[in-house]
């Protein structure tokens, strides 16, 4: 059984492909193509978004999308999925960095080092948990405290970039209080043209997207706001990111060993902690995306394979840091973008990974200017959209004990760290579960609710995505597969 798995998953044109006909295989091609340059497009102002906000450096952002994106599609066990950075790392990583990096004492280059030693930890255990079968445990974790991490991430993100939204070059370090009151305490200083920047970036992204899907509003409010420091307010002090990590280079792919900063029991721990955070988070977003995916593209054919996927997840978190990465996940929302746009076959995630890196040598110049205050403004977009009032409304109507839990996680994430919270939380759930967990009488399991908007949402989709979704064409759930 062992080496069948090992067989199975290296097997790269596997099921995955089966759309891929010799009758229909240059439309299908080019409906891949169309996908992957429509989320190439749009993941672009993300991945440096993110990468900034996890305390790295903005290329990084788009060298690991597009790496991870590969990556994936080639070991990964779902036909949809677009890999890349995802808004449930920031904590994670920017607390690693902040620790092990400048912040902290040391330098960027040991604070990465360090981050790639952990995820090929991480990448490991991911691998060995697919071969040993354990993809289906993924999905017990209950929706509620799902929902609860996510709003609490982004309680963080969108008070880790309110700093850059108002202009201020503050350190913004510590907890969410202390974070709060540095803000309240600089408020006299903020640059109101670097807030009217954020604030335009912010509404355009919002409002292109609902007009369609397949406008990259992101990058267009890129556009927009870079050209409006650049001529129209070039004197008013807006910081750019040149101003923060200088010019940004060309030569993406520069290999990144491992460090361990030494053998104190206090690093191991961390090593422990940090490798948990990310399995736990690879494992759980790869699974939940990878299952929405074959609701959402009407997948009547092979279902994904979890197991496979979390040996995909593995292989990403190994390799993609390698390369000046850093560790990626299932993006939910790219990829319904993905399949929106009418993504078949893994090419799309080839497709976009190739073209976004193109698209980044040719833009390189013109990132450069891109004010900082555009990046907080996308980032709390990000933030806004992962609080989603459907899903909150399932939770509370389930019981008291699941909206208690949500609750509960919400407010831990950002009063202490993620893995605090959301394992307290896991805690509690198995503890009283058998006490407390009774449905009320009238709560039914609405699973098409929960692919109406994800829960890591960063590219908009539009609001009448549920009424596409047909309740007659519901998918077998994912099985364990073996050829």
């Amino acid at each position: 059984m062992f080496w069948q798995r090992i067989k199975c998953f290296t097997h790269v044109f596997d099921d995955r492909f089966e759309d891929l006909t010799r009758d229909k295989w240059k439309s299908i091609v080019y409906r891949d193509f169309s996908a992957g340059l429509i989320v190439a497009m749009t993941a672009i102002p993300m991945a440096m978004g993110f990468a900034i906000a996890m305390g790295l450096r903005p290329e990084q952002g788009i060298i690991a999308g597009a790496l991870a994106c590969i990556i994936g599609r080639t070991f990964g066990g779902s036909k949809y999925q677009v890999y890349g950075p995802t808004a449930a790392f920031i904590p994670v990583i920017a607390g690693l960095m902040a620790k092990y990096g400048e912040t902290g004492g040391g330098t960027f280059e040991q604070g990465h080092g360090f981050l790639v030693l952990v995820s090929l930890v991480a990448g490991v255990i991911l691998v060995v948990m697919g071969l040993t079968g354990m993809g289906r445990f993924a999905k017990l974790v209950p929706n509620s405290i799902i929902v609860g991490f996510t709003a609490g991430i982004a309680i963080v993100i969108a008070l880790s970039n309110a700093g850059e939204a108002l202009g201020l070059s503050l350190s913004l370090k510590g907890g969410i209080v202390s974070r709060f009151q540095e803000i309240m305490a600089n408020i006299g200083l903020a640059n109101w043209y670097a807030l009217g920047i954020a604030l335009s970036t912010f509404l355009m992204t919002r409002y292109l997207l609902k007009i369609s899907i397949f406008i990259p509003a992101p990058l267009i409010a890129l556009g927009v706001a870079t050209a409006l420091t650049m001529f129209v307010f070039p004197d008013k002090g807006i910081l750019l990111i040149k101003d923060r990590f200088g010019e940004i280079p060309t030569n993406f792919f520069v290999f990144t060993g491992p460090s361990l900063p030494g053998w104190e029991s206090s690093v191991l721990l961390d090593i422990a902690y940090f490798a948990f955070a990310i399995v736990f988070v690879s494992a759980v977003e790869s699974v939940l995306c990878s299952s929405m995916a074959d609701r959402l593209a009407d997948n009547r054919k092979t279902p994904f394979n979890p197991d496979k996927e979390l040996w995909g997840q593995g292989m990403v978190q190994i390799l993609t840091p390698l390369v000046n990465g850093f560790p990626c996940t299932g993006a939910l929302a790219r990829t319904a973008t993905s399949i929106k746009a009418g993504a078949v076959t893994p090419l799309a995630g080839y497709f976009k990974g190739v073209l976004k890196l193109g698209l980044a040598v040719f833009l390189a110049a013109y990132l450069n200017y891109v004010p900082m205050a555009c990046i907080a403004g996308i980032l709390l977009w990000v933030a806004g959209n992962m609080i989603k009032p459907s899903e909150i409304r399932d939770v509370w109507r389930h019981n008291r004990f699941h909206a208690a839990l949500m609750i509960y996680t919400a407010v831990m994430v950002p009063l202490t760290d993620f893995l605090t919270g959301v394992l307290s939380a896991l805690v509690l759930y198995a503890i009283l579960k058998p006490f407390l967990d009774r449905p009320a009488p009238d709560h039914e399991e609405r699973i098409e609710e929960q692919i109406e908007e994800p829960a890591e949402l960063v590219e908009s989709l539009p609001a009448e995505r549920a009424r596409e979704l047909s309740p007659s064409s519901e998918q077998p759930q994912p099985v364990e597969h073996l050829r």
